[in-house]
């Protein structure tokens, strides 16, 4: 416990910036990740079967070097460790007292040489006071402080993640086969904090998009015909870094232009962003960067010429179309795959429209002709990793359905989830030809107009949300409509701002 004095002076603390990177960079507390301890600890006290004087032990992530180079990869904290903690450094571990909530920190134990090579070695009192945790000790110590804190037992965290099929890594030293562990209990609940965002976890999920929205509208005012995609991937990582502190972007960046923007996650290491932008092609540029390791997800498509086509105006408002329906339905209580069907079931109706479909809506949905058009699922939890987890708890399966067996999250909606909202059509050819081979499926489809839309790629709009107690927040801020598009690259002034027409306050 706590005395009066030492109390205070963590209250101090908390209040102090454990993270900021100067400028106009958020100032983000430590006292967020004491607000995520007490949340794990109040939850697993709240299990049936835990046991009295148990300790989370948690083990950070690992500096890496390039293969078998000595050059260091740049470090990203596993996400886990970040949550509980918001440690920055490498080769840590870190333990709960589930009773109390007192946080331990244990920090590599450095070599003298580090001085000379990588600056100054800070002492354990240096940490202590920057995380704001009850003690540091070293690493090497570990078995040692553990046996003289006497748990009843190790909380290790060990599950698997539902979008990648990863297990976690589970903490283990030298010496923890003294200690009784268990490797299942903790998993399920940590899941289940990090579902919902706290206000200051939202705090920072705000920021990431609006520097990012503001690096997307950067690459909108300077892209154009004979530039390479990953001109705008540099230009945006530039803005990105520069105006935001953000080292590292949540995912690869995708920049498909024309056919390329049918490829969902174009920008690997087989298709590199490499194509020349030519004019007249439909951009569909996907990225979003991280700052102290919450992300952002964010995909605007627009012609690169500043200009639509008919048959591009007539695909891209049949997704916007879309996008707003989901947003003004969305609500807590909703089931997550109902949202997805209803942006298949508009996307259809818009095909329609434009004469590429033909035929009964509701047939078409029975044969899940809306997955040959959107193939991935409507969007994603969104949080310290950008496919956060918690889609699927234990008992939850996947829909065995086109289009749905790709949604990442299989639960209701729920107030303070973190969501992105990411409807697209797309004109992929293999699916197109399974499609029109398909005997349930090829009746519907009008072959001649279709022709006229392959080679064109494909549209995304991706906006992230936080859920509220009656609707949305949106948390994106680039334009959205047509006329709000061409209006914004037809000025090129660097200095001219984005007013959307559509806030949060119309879902």
């Amino acid at each position: 416990m706590l005395g009066g004095g030492e109390s205070r002076s963590m209250c101090r603390v908390f209040r102090k910036a454990v993270y900021w990177l100067g400028k106009d960079t958020l100032r983000v507390s430590a006292a967020l990740f004491a607000e995520n301890r007490r949340r794990l600890c109040e939850g697993l006290r709240a299990k049936q079967g835990l046991q009295p004087k148990s300790l989370v032990l948690l083990q950070g992530g690992e500096q890496k070097q390039r293969y078998c180079t000595d050059t260091d990869v740049v470090f990203r904290q596993e996400s886990f460790f970040h949550w509980t903690f918001g440690v920055t450094e490498a080769d840590c571990y870190g333990a709960v007292d589930v009773d109390t909530c007192k946080a331990f920190l244990f920090i590599p134990k450095l070599p003298e040489s580090y001085a000379t090579w990588m600056g100054e070695i800070y002492p354990k009192e240096h940490f202590k006071e920057k995380y704001a945790l009850e003690e540091v000790h070293y690493t090497c110590d570990i078995a040692e402080v553990l046996t003289n804190f006497k748990p009843s037992v190790l909380l290790t965290l060990r599950g698997v993640n539902t979008d990648s099929g990863s297990v976690t890594r589970e903490a283990s030293f030298e010496g923890i086969s003294r200690f009784q562990v268990n490797n299942t209990f903790l998993h399920p609940v940590i899941v289940e904090c990090r579902l919902l965002k706290t206000d200051m976890e939202l705090e920072v999920l705000r920021y990431t998009n609006r520097i990012s929205s503001e690096a997307h509208k950067e690459v909108m005012k300077h892209v154009s015909a004979g530039q390479k995609e990953y001109e705008m991937e540099s230009l945006f990582r530039h803005y990105c870094y520069s105006q935001g502190g953000m080292r590292h972007t949540s995912y690869t960046c995708i920049c498909g232009s024309g056919h390329n923007s049918s490829v969902l996650h174009y920008g690997h290491a087989g298709a590199p962003n490499d194509k020349t932008i030519q004019d007249g092609d439909m951009c569909l540029f996907d990225m979003g960067g991280e700052y102290y390791c919450y992300s952002s997800d964010i995909t605007c498509s627009f012609p690169a010429n500043g200009k639509f086509t008919p048959d591009q105006k007539a695909i891209y408002e049949a997704v916007l179309k879309s996008s707003r329906a989901v947003l003004a339905a969305i609500k807590p209580g909703v089931k997550w795959s109902d949202m997805h069907r209803l942006a298949d079931r508009v996307h259809l109706e818009e095909l329609i429209k434009v004469g590429i479909l033909r035929g009964n809506l509701d047939d078409m949905m029975k044969v899940h002709l809306g997955s040959v058009f959107m193939p991935h699922g409507l969007g994603h939890l969104l949080g310290i990793d950008v496919h956060d987890v918690g889609g699927y708890p234990e008992g939850t399966e996947r829909i065995d359905e086109p289009g749905l067996k790709s949604l990442r999250m299989g639960r209701v909606v729920q107030e303070r989830m973190v969501l992105t909202v990411e409807p697209g059509i797309y004109f992929i050819n293999h699916l197109l030809d399974k499609a029109l081979a398909s005997e349930q499926q090829s009746g519907f489809i009008n072959n001649e107009v279709l022709a006229r839309f392959r080679g064109s790629g494909g549209v995304r709009i991706e906006d992230d949300i936080a859920v509220t107690a009656d609707g949305v927040e949106l948390l994106t801020c680039v334009p959205r409509t047509v006329e709000e598009i061409e209006a914004f690259m037809a000025d090129r002034n660097p200095e001219k701002s984005f007013s959307p027409t559509v806030s949060s306050e119309k879902f």
